[in-house]
């Protein structure tokens, strides 16, 4: 439910597109993604990429709808979009916030967002969406540059329909299929992963205290129905700031289903 909360102003945009007037349908993708952004601030959401690039995208195509003329706009409006939104998954990608990443670590434990096997997958996906939106790019681009009276309100000229509409949005369904696929594939074995973390602790706590509390961390951060088992600390604690009293263990575990 994440994705879509984060995808709702595209879709709603990519639904009015061409069926109404340019001016309301992004103003109104631009109303609902102020309002997505709103919510998650309220809700106090961090900062997900896609709500703010989904803003500032549709701010830019509201300001090109006044300024230019609705013939330059039928053609480029598409392409314009489309490489929003890809600009937007791949930058947050280069910044180390993959949009995929930011959605997926809202609906899992702690213990299993902290995984390089769970930041893996996250990259893996959001790689698949930055190709899908690059080819929706490239697509929505050839019927302008190679028929300079294209648009994408003609329904009779192949070239048109099918790289402003086919190919992009076949393109959006196998990212979408594939995001739903692949994650089940990847997880495989997940339970086998050694999650890291850290715990705090008192400077003289006895290695039986550590490796305690270090079992009472763990199975605190693990989901409903597990349990941490396996769990190590680490060799040497880092003295917390401000007291030099305490220190931050470094510690792994794993996590398997409760028994009993």
């Amino acid at each position: 439910m994440g994705m879509l909360f984060g995808f709702a102003p595209w879709i709603v945009y990519w639904v009015l597109v061409g069926n109404v007037p340019f001016a309301a349908a992004v103003l109104v993708a631009l109303v609902i993604a102020i309002a997505a952004f709103v919510v998650s601030r309220v809700l106090g959401k961090p900062g997900r990429t896609l709500e703010i690039g989904a803003v500032a995208t549709f701010v830019v195509l509201a300001v090109l709808t006044f300024t230019l003329s609705d013939s330059f706009m039928q053609r480029w409006i598409q392409p314009l979009s489309n490489a929003g939104i890809f600009l937007v998954a791949l930058i947050g990608l280069l910044i180390g916030k993959p949009f995929v990443r930011e959605f997926a670590a809202a609906e899992q434990p702690p213990d299993i967002v902290k995984t390089e096997l769970f930041a893996r997958i996250t990259t893996v996906l959001t790689w698949v969406w930055v190709a899908a939106f690059a080819g929706m790019t490239v697509s929505s681009a050839i019927p302008p540059i190679v028929q300079g009276d294209a648009t994408i309100l003609d329904t009779k000229t192949p070239l048109s329909f099918v790289c402003y509409w086919v190919i992009p949005f076949s393109l959006l369904g196998l990212a979408a299929l594939a995001s739903r696929w692949l994650p089940d594939r990847m997880l495989v074995g997940i339970d086998d992963v050694a999650r890291e973390t850290s715990f705090v602790a008192y400077d003289e706590a006895t290695i039986d205290e550590l490796y305690y509390l270090a079992q009472e961390h763990a199975n605190r951060e693990v989901g409903p129905g597990k349990e941490a088992y396996n769990v190590k600390v680490g060799g040497m604690g880092t003295p917390l700031t401000g007291d030099e009293s305490r220190k931050s263990w470094p510690s792994t575990y794993k996590v398997r289903d409760r028994r009993g």
